[in-house]
């Protein structure tokens, strides 16, 4: 199980990252459409004064159920081994088990 304050510090960025989606996508539009470079470098400044947890490359996959930042599927969102324990009970259609 993962600490409780890594787990609300991940939410928090989640959040920070909700709230400025729409400017920093706004922003990156205009650097692409403004020609001059000094302006890009004023759009780009501006971007960067935006807090650095609101960007989306610094939010990270957790396991649903314990929280476990690394190992994680996708498609399931719970991290290997607890996957492996819910495919062994049945839990998961359409899941198989190997038996090796």
């Amino acid at each position: 199980m993962a600490r409780k304050s890594l787990i609300h510090r991940e939410k928090k960025r989640q959040k920070l990252e909700q709230k400025y989606h729409l400017i920093r996508r706004s922003s990156k539009k205009e650097i692409n459409k403004v020609p001059s470079l000094s302006d890009k470098w004023k759009i780009h400044g501006k971007l960067q004064s935006s807090p650095r947890n609101s960007a989306p490359t610094r939010l990270h996959r957790r396991c649903f159920s314990t929280g476990r930042p690394r190992a994680n599927y996708r498609d399931f969102g719970l991290s290997g081994h607890i996957l492996r324990e819910m495919v062994h009970a049945c839990l998961l259609p359409g899941a198989t088990r190997s038996s090796w």
